[in-house]
């Protein structure tokens, strides 16, 4: 059994497969959990063909019921939790005169919600790794939404700027119990669920998924005396932190 275990929600795709991937290469035990199973077992396949422990628990993470059966499950499989990767998001976007509801909470329960109750139920695993090594972490995925909102992504950027608010409201409390906390806050990421604007903004132009995980790796690597609220990935035209 792995020494170390994460769990990574989001995982089977995009910057959540990214991050697991970095992880379980560098020997944690891995849980990923996203909605769709199918894709969610392709992936977790791919990843034991490559020689790593993966397990994959298939979920709606908006559903607290749920949510709080990834955890169980992952807490059966390691016994423990060194990481939090709560990177399970969607973004939908509408003009603020034609907001609906459906979708409004959505997002709400998707981006925010659920990354508070993950945190929530994970928090005990994460203070006994803290109190053993000093150097678990939680890895809050927001954007730059998040930081400049956008136009037509009105409830999308608002739920990221929450998330920020959240981590560092978190990081306040766990201080001193070995845990750190950063929020992620990356611009146009080559992933699925930057599709809708790849013929204005070719792929190539994009930030890749692995230059988040590598940010991952780094906040593993400082010191248990470094603290890294947030870390903000902007492509070189993006002098202004936008979209």
């Amino acid at each position: 059994m792995a020494e170390r275990a994460a769990l990574v929600t989001g995982g089977s795709s995009g910057i959540g497969l990214a991050i697991a991937r970095a992880l379980a290469e560098d020997g944690y035990g891995l849980t990923i959990s996203s909605r769709r199973a199918d894709k969610l077992e392709a992936t977790a396949e791919t990843l034991r063909s490559e020689g790593h422990e993966v397990h994959a628990i298939a979920a709606q993470i908006a559903d607290e019921d749920e949510m709080k059966g990834v955890v169980a499950a992952h807490r059966d499989a390691y016994g423990r939790l060194d990481v939090l990767v709560n990177n399970a998001g969607v973004g939908l976007g509408e003009p603020i005169h034609e907001l609906t509801a459906k979708k409004v909470d959505l997002q709400i329960e998707v981006n925010l919600r659920s990354l508070m109750l993950m945190t929530r139920e994970c928090l005990p695993m994460l203070r006994e790794a803290g109190a053993e090594h000093h150097k678990a972490l939680i890895v809050n995925t927001a954007s730059v939404a998040g930081k400049a909102g956008q136009a037509w992504l009105s409830v999308y950027s608002a739920t990221k700027f929450a998330v920020i608010g959240f981590s560092q409201a978190t990081q306040r409390e766990v201080s001193g119990q070995g845990i750190g906390v950063t929020a992620l806050a990356p611009g146009f990421v080559d992933t699925p669920m930057t599709e809708f604007v790849k013929e204005h903004v070719p792929a190539e132009e994009m930030i890749q998924p692995t230059d988040i995980a590598e940010a991952v790796r780094f906040l593993l690597k400082t010191s248990p005396n470094c603290v890294v609220p947030e870390i903000v990935f902007l492509r070189p035209s993006d002098s202004e932190g936008l979209l």
